[in-house]
C-alpha cells in the first residue's frame, strides 16, 4: 500500500512456516496460493518487514461472478501472502502474481529484465513476460489516457510514441521500474479481459530475492488503475468482492460479485475519496471494557480513517492505543513472564487454552458495526507452550506526521469480509471459511456457489528440516 516510504525493515532469527493445499476448480476462477513459507529463513522481524513493504505500496452490466482459488493462512507463524495463477497474452502463458487489496496496479517481470528473479523456493515456476511474444500486446504511450491519469497530466518530457513508465519504491527500499502495456489476462475458466499492467524491467531489494519471488503483483485496490477496477469498468465483473481467510485449516474463499448468502449485517461506510479501504474506528473494548483513550486518537484528520488491508499480516496501532490495550489484555494473566522476540513480538509461555485465558477484543466502527477478535486469532503459537502477540505498535506516520492504524489478517481471519466498492461500504461476519458462500451472477441471473479452496505449494521435507532449525534458534530465548 502506498502509505509512505519510510517504514522500517528489520532482520532477525528464522521464522519457519509452510502450508499444504489441494487443487480445486470452479466457474471463472484464477488459482490463488498463500505465501510466506519461510523456506528462505525468514524471521519474525522479517514478517514485519514484509508488512512494512506493503505499507509503502498504499496502490455493472453483464458482470459474472468470479471464484478465486485460495490457499495458505494468515497466522503470523504461518503464511503471509496470497498469489494467483493468471494466463497472460496470446498465446496464453501462466504467471504467478501476489493478490494485493492495497495495490492499485498490476505488474509482472519483463523479458528484458536482468535483475528480476527467475526461480524461487515456493513451488511455482517463474516466467518473464515478453510483449513481443504476445500477438495481443500493445504498448501504452505517455500521451494515452491511462498514463496521463496516473500523472494527472502528461508525464515530464513526454514525446509522441514514448512508453508510459512507472517507478514504485516500497517501504523496505525494494523498487520496481518498467513501463505499461495492455494485454489479455485469462482466468481459469476461459473468461478474460484486456487490461493495462506494468512490464517490469528492473527490480531491487527483497522483491528480487529468489526464495520468495513471484512473477509480480495484481492489485485489488479501488483506484481506476487496478485490474479489479478495469474489469469492473468493462462490465466483466461487479465492483464488489469478498474474502474469508481460514487460518485454522488454511485457504478459504475469495469471490468477485455480490454476496447474497450469508447476509452481512455489520457494515460501515468507507471514508470517501480514498484509494484504500479506510473506515472510521470509534472505540476498542477488551473483555467488555472500553479502553480509555484520548478523544482525538481516532479522528480521521489527514489519516482519513483506519485502513483495512487483507494483504498485511499483523495489526498496527498507534502507540497511545497499543499500550493501554495490551495492558488490559495481559491483566488477566499477571504472572506471565514476558519475553521480547526479534525486538517486536511480546511472547510468553502459557499451557492452557488461550481462549479461556485471554479476553476478546472488539473494534467498534461508525454505523454501529463491531468486529470481534478472538485470542486464538491475535495470539500465535511458536512452539509447544510458547505464544506471541500479533498486535504491534505501528511506528508508522502519514506524511503529515499522524499515527496510522492498520488492521490486517490478524483481525480479518475467520470472517467473511465484503468490499462493496459500488456502494462504498465494507462489512463482515464471523463465518466458517472452509464452507461456501452464494454470489449473484449478473450475467446469467443464477446464484453461484463459491466454495473454499486450499492450494498446495510446500514439501514435507523442507518444512520439517526448517522447523527444527527454528526451534533450535528460539530455544535460547525460552
Amino acid at each position: 500500500m502506498d502509505l509512505h516510504k519510510n517504514s522500517r525493515a528489520v532482520l532477525g532469527c528464522f521464522l519457519i512456516l509452510s502450508a499444504f493445499f489441494s487443487n480445486a476448480s470452479a466457474n471463472f476462477v484464477f488459482s490463488v496460493s498463500h505465501k510466506f513459507n519461510g523456506r528462505d529463513g525468514r524471521s519474525l522481524s522479517e514478517l514485519k518487514a514484509h508488512d512494512s513493504r506493503r505499507h509503502g505500496r498504499i496502490l455493472a452490466g453483464s458482470a459474472s461472478s468470479v471464484d478465486v482459488q485460495l490457499g495458505g493462512d494468515g497466522r503470523p507463524s504461518g503464511t503471509g501472502l496470497y498469489f494467483a495463477k493468471l494466463g497472460i497474452g496470446t498465446p496464453s502463458k501462466d504467471y504467478f502474481v501476489q493478490v494485493d487489496t492495497g495495490s492499485d496496479i498490476m505488474w509482472v517481470n519483463c523479458i528484458t529484465c536482468t535483475t528480476c528473479p527467475k526461480k524461487n523456493d515456493i513451488g511455482v515456476k517463474l516466467t518473464l513476460y515478453d510483449p513481443k511474444g504476445s500477438s495481443s500486446s500493445n504498448a501504452i504511450t505517455c500521451d494515452q489516457d491511462f498514463c496521463t491519469s496516473q500523472f494527472k497530466d502528461q508525464p515530464p518530457a513526454c514525446q509522441p510514441g514514448m512508453p508510459c513508465s512507472y517507478d514504485m519504491t516500497y517501504g523496505d527500499g525494494s523498487e520496481t521500474v518498467g513501463y505499461f502495456v495492455k494485454d489479455n489476462v485469462q482466468f481459469d475458466k476461459g473468461t478474460d479481459g484486456s487490461v493495462v499492467f506494468g512490464c517490469g524491467t528492473a527490480q531491487s531489494g527483497q522483491i528480487s530475492k529468489s526464495p520468495s519471488a513471484l512473477d509480480g503483483i495484481i492489485g485489488f485496490g479501488q483506484a481506476n488503475s487496478s485490474v479489479f477496477s478495469q474489469l469492473a469498468a468493462s462490465g466483466k465483473v461487479k465492483k464488489q468482492f469478498a474474502h474469508c481467510l481460514d487460518n485454522v485449516r488454511g485457504g478459504g474463499i475469495f469471490a468477485i460479485g455480490e454476496v447474497v448468502e450469508p447476509k452481512v449485517n455489520d457494515t460501515t461506510p468507507l471514508v470517501p475519496g480514498q484509494a484504500h479501504y479506510n473506515v472510521v474506528l470509534e472505540a476498542i473494548e477488551v473483555g467488555g471494557e472500553v479502553v480509555q483513550l484520548a478523544s482525538h486518537v481516532f479522528d480521521t484528520g489527514s489519516i482519513t480513517g483506519t485502513i483495512i488491508d487483507s494483504g498485511t499480516t499483523l495489526a498496527y496501532l498507534p502507540q497511545e492505543v497499543f499500550d493501554p490495550m495490551m495492558q488490559k489484555i495481559l491483566a488477566k494473566q499477571p504472572n506471565l513472564q514476558l519475553r521480547t522476540v526479534d525486538d517486536h513480538f511480546t511472547c510468553f509461555e502459557f499451557s492452557n487454552n488461550v481462549d479461556d485465558g485471554f479476553p476478546l477484543v472488539k473494534f467498534n466502527f461508525n454505523n454501529s458495526a463491531s468486529l470481534t477478535v478472538y485470542p486464538h486469532d491475535y495470539l500465535f503459537q511458536l512452539k509447544g507452550d510458547v505464544w506471541c502477540s500479533g498486535w504491534q505498535s505501528s511506528g508508522m506516520k502519514s506524511e503529515s506526521g499522524d499515527s496510522l492504524t492498520l488492521l490486517g489478517d490478524l483481525v480479518l481471519s475467520n470472517k467473511l469480509v465484503i468490499y462493496d466498492v459500488e456502494n462504498q461500504m465494507i462489512g463482515w461476519t464471523d463465518y466458517n471459511c472452509s464452507s461456501s458462500i452464494k454470489v449473484r451472477n449478473e450475467k446469467t441471473g443464477a446464484i453461484d456457489t463459491i466454495g473454499a479452496h486450499n492450494l498446495s505449494s510446500a514439501s514435507v521435507f523442507t518444512v520439517g528440516r526448517l522447523l527444527l532449525t527454528f526451534f533450535l534458534l528460539i530455544s535460547a530465548v525460552f
